[in-house]
């Protein structure tokens, strides 16, 4: 099943150009949630990266995390939690806990946060997310965690683009590299 999910993720990929003025291609991932099968096997795909984990609690941040995120929490028999970026549309009116996010990859810093009382000092945590490339935002969920008290089990990502020791470090496991959709 793996591998059958890892073609239909190449498959369903596209670098596109976004014009004059740029010199950079832009990810289009809009084929992998046309694909029911590939929405079908993602969830376990992904949750079959820990095997041995045995997380409590899956945490993803936004956007593409909110989708993702509740098909391996479904996977794996265990809730979800939302991290949201600071100056969302509308504030959340409840206690929150914040982290800072190092510079991304477009250099941007930014806060995640979650609800404070969603996520216990019991709590083992694997965060979820669509793309790992500098490993930021991985970086903040994980002080977010450490806040407020609980435990890290690793990052399950579709694409990890990470550099080796940074994945390693981090715990960063994903069905395809960046070289996979060269």
């Amino acid at each position: 099943m793996a591998s059958d999910l890892r073609d239909r993720l190449r498959a369903g990929f596209r670098w596109t150009d976004p014009g004059p003025g740029t010199d950079l291609l832009v990810s289009d991932r809009s084929g992998w949630w046309r694909d029911p099968l590939v929405l079908d096997g993602l969830g376990a795909g992904l949750a079959e990266l820990f095997p041995d984990a045995t997380p409590t609690v899956v945490v993803s941040p936004e956007v593409t995390g909110f989708l993702i995120g509740p098909l391996v929490a479904r996977a794996l028999g265990v809730g979800f939690v939302e991290a949201y970026r600071a100056g969302a549309r509308r504030p959340i009116a409840e206690p929150m806990t914040w982290a800072e996010v190092p510079a991304d990859h477009r250099g941007d810093r930014q806060l995640l946060g979650v609800r404070t009382r969603l996520v216990t000092p019991a709590d083992r945590v694997l965060v979820v997310d669509d793309w790992a490339a500098t490993a930021a935002q991985v970086r903040g969920l994980y002080a977010l965690v450490a806040a407020l008290g609980a435990t890290v089990v690793g990052t399950a990502v579709i694409v990890d683009e990470c550099p080796p020791v940074v994945a390693a470090e981090l715990s960063i496991r994903g069905l395809l590299t960046g070289a996979d959709l060269s």
